[in-house]
């Protein structure tokens, strides 16, 4: 006797057994962790025939897992990289790699998807990051949508091009002995990145030593050069600028870019200074490519 399955039972059969090997993986996952031993998940298995559970749902019923413990294996069994709060080691500022399921970083998806739908989408490959004032969260903004980035899978270079009041290596705790002012000073004899672990595909190029001219190794040729090798090497390259009201020098930088995304802050930013950097930017030939206001 011989049967025959339709193409709906097939494919209802498949999608059981990719179910079933996916709630595998995350148990194998939570054991390499070191969150279940081996008698857990004989356990956590009953309950999940018990009771029709997945099998994260069944370990946190039975009080084995929390579910930033299933989170951190979704996480790693999807490929996005995200750090929990406890394990971070990362300034609090960057929400989108310690808290990527809060309301901050789901705002920031929006502005990640415009972007690529707008700037990134005709071949660009590096966007300035700046803001008027020194508190409007330029930094922030920059290191986040960097991380953003990288959880997509994008090859992502952050460049501290603050190379007077530097943020880069606070957020990401990165030494800053050797970066930017070096390059350009040519102190070093190649680009000096740093890598973001968990974000395999995010690297940052920190300030470097505190020059005395930063404004002049900016207007350098070696500058220009640099941005158009390290595109080569980059999906997206992202340059953390000096506010208008501490210096010239974002100018230099935009000009080299072409475009600038704009941080302010709610009841922080006020209008006369923002549209006096918005007609210097224009002097530049550069774009805005928006704003994103801040709380």
């Amino acid at each position: 006797m011989t049967a025959s399955l339709t193409a709906g039972s097939q494919s209802s059969i498949v999608e059981t057994a990719s179910a079933i090997r996916a709630e595998a993986h995350i148990g194998k996952l939570l054991l390499d962790a070191g969150k279940l031993v081996q008698p857990d998940l004989e356990r956590v298995l009953a309950a999940q025939q018990e009771h029709n559970l997945r099998f994260g749902e069944a370990a946190q019923k039975l009080g084995l897992v929390t579910e930033e413990d299933i989170r951190q294996a979704l996480s790693q069994q999807f490929e996005y990289p995200y750090i929990p709060p406890a394990e971070a080691g990362l300034a609090p500022e960057l929400f989108a790699a310690t808290a990527p399921y809060g309301k901050e970083a789901e705002a920031l998806r929006s502005v990640r998807s415009e972007l690529l739908l707008g700037w990134f989408k005709d071949g660009r490959k590096s966007l300035a990051i700046g803001s008027a004032r020194e508190d409007e969260g330029a930094s922030r903004l920059a290191a986040n949508l960097a991380v953003l980035f990288a959880q997509m899978g994008r090859k992502v270079l952050l460049v501290d091009a603050n190379m007077r009041r530097p943020q880069q290596q606070s957020l990401f705790k990165l030494d800053n002995s050797m970066g930017l002012s070096d390059i350009l000073a040519e102190r070093v004899p190649s680009v000096q990145v740093r890598a973001v672990k968990p974000f395999h595909t995010l690297n940052i190029l920190p300030a470097g030593s505190p020059p005395p001219n930063p404004t002049e190794l900016l207007a350098r040729p070696s500058f220009g050069a640099l941005l158009a090798s390290l595109e080569n090497s980059y999906d997206i390259v992202l340059l953390d600028t000096p506010p208008s009201s501490l210096a010239s020098d974002y100018q230099l930088v935009v000009a080299r870019v072409g475009g600038i995304l704009l941080a302010a802050r709610r009841n922080v930013s006020r209008i006369a200074p923002l549209v006096e950097l918005k007609e210097k930017i224009s002097m530049t030939g550069a774009t805005i490519v928006g704003a994103v206001v801040l709380d």
